[in-house]
């Protein structure tokens, strides 16, 4: 559809234009050959919304003979447009002018309006040609804003793709981790690598539900997080402990599915695991001022050389933040102590499912 078309507070404004357009033709046929400006306005007027109206045909041949294909195809096509609706415009002002003088009881001035009907034609060809000019500046913007439109939808299917790619390398690094967990214990003690395997397909199968989702609320991903702590507690006993310090407020907060659970095995199998005596895994959560702030520290051995794999789970972490955008990972490692903290918008989401 033509853009003025598609409001009417377009089409109106447009009609405005050339009619105050004909006022300004009336001026000049007054100057051409004196009469009443009233007649000269009433001859001219109409005749100049009239021409506007066909004037809107220039869009469609500007659509059918675009500047980008064959130049002097589209102006031997305009020009032939020009000259027809000139033509055009020529006979309907003929005809107007010789119903005027009748319905007016003026008379019809022949010479006159012969003068007013060349005059017309005249004016026709450039007043369309730049209808065209116009139409083409119109067509140019819509496709430009067409490409616009195109290159931000395929921003956002490169997002989602990614985001897509992340998540499934998640699943595949849990198991990993699991049944290495496992395998630890078949051979020592096989009644709790039977509960290990109770306790994974329990977590898996919530990892499905959570992982096909957008967003979750915070104390959805720590009902996830608690699963695994559960499964990981069955191997490592009381070396491993967990303090939690999660403000409530903050557990209504969204964030994008199994983002604490590469950072939670992270502290599990890099921090405390490498120690003899254990250790205690440390989550906090809370809201400041506009940002979710999490943070989970894990007590580390200094003296411990790197352990292959170690940062997978971080940097899937980062690249699906840096995806989102507005949020990001800083990972810090201080007396002892390994810190990772995530900030995040704080978007406030609806109740879990029952």
């Amino acid at each position: 559809m033509h853009p003025i078309l598609a409001r009417p507070a377009r089409l109106l404004l447009y009609l405005a234009t050339w009619f105050t357009g004909g006022v300004l033709l009336a001026a000049a046929l007054c100057v051409i050959a004196p009469r009443s400006f009233g007649s000269a306005l009433a001859f001219a007027a109409p005749l100049a919304v009239l021409y506007g109206c066909v004037c809107l045909s220039a869009w469609w041949v500007c659509r059918a003979r675009p500047l980008s294909g064959d130049l002097l195809f589209a102006t031997l096509s305009q020009l032939g447009a020009a000259l027809l609706t000139s033509t055009v415009w020529a006979i309907a002002a003929t005809a107007w002018g010789l119903a005027f003088g009748r319905l007016s009881g003026l008379g019809v001035d022949r010479a006159q309006l012969a003068r007013d009907v060349a005059l017309l034609f005249a004016m026709g060809v450039p007043l369309y040609a730049l209808s065209a000019a116009v139409s083409y500046l119109l067509l140019a913007l819509e496709e430009s804003h067409a490409a616009v439109q195109r290159a931000l939808e395929s921003q956002v299917s490169a997002r989602e793709a990614e985001l897509r790619a992340l998540r499934a390398q998640l699943n595949p690094h849990f198991l990993f981790n699991s049944l290495n967990s496992i395998n630890a214990l078949v051979g020592t003690d096989p009644e709790g690598a039977r509960r290990m395997c109770e306790g994974l397909g329990d977590f898996l199968r919530k990892t499905l539900q959570l992982g096909a989702r957008e967003s979750v609320r915070l104390d959805e991903e720590m009902a996830l997080v608690d699963r695994y702590l559960a499964i990981e507690q069955v191997r490592f006993g009381s070396r491993l402990a967990v303090e939690r310090f999660v403000a409530p407020d903050a557990l209504a907060c969204e964030l994008p599915p199994l983002l604490l659970q590469p950072l939670v095995e992270n502290a599990v199998k890099h921090g405390v695991a490498g120690r003899v005596e254990g250790g205690t895994v440390r989550i906090s959560a809370g809201i400041e001022g506009d940002r979710l702030r999490v943070a989970l520290e894990n007590p580390v051995d200094d003296d411990a050389p790197a352990r292959a794999g170690e940062g997978l789970g971080l940097e899937i972490v980062r690249q699906r933040l840096a995806a989102l955008g507005g949020a990001g990972l800083t990972v810090t490692r201080t007396g002892g102590w390994y810190r990772a903290a995530l900030n995040l918008p704080a978007i406030f989401g609806e109740g879990p499912d029952a």
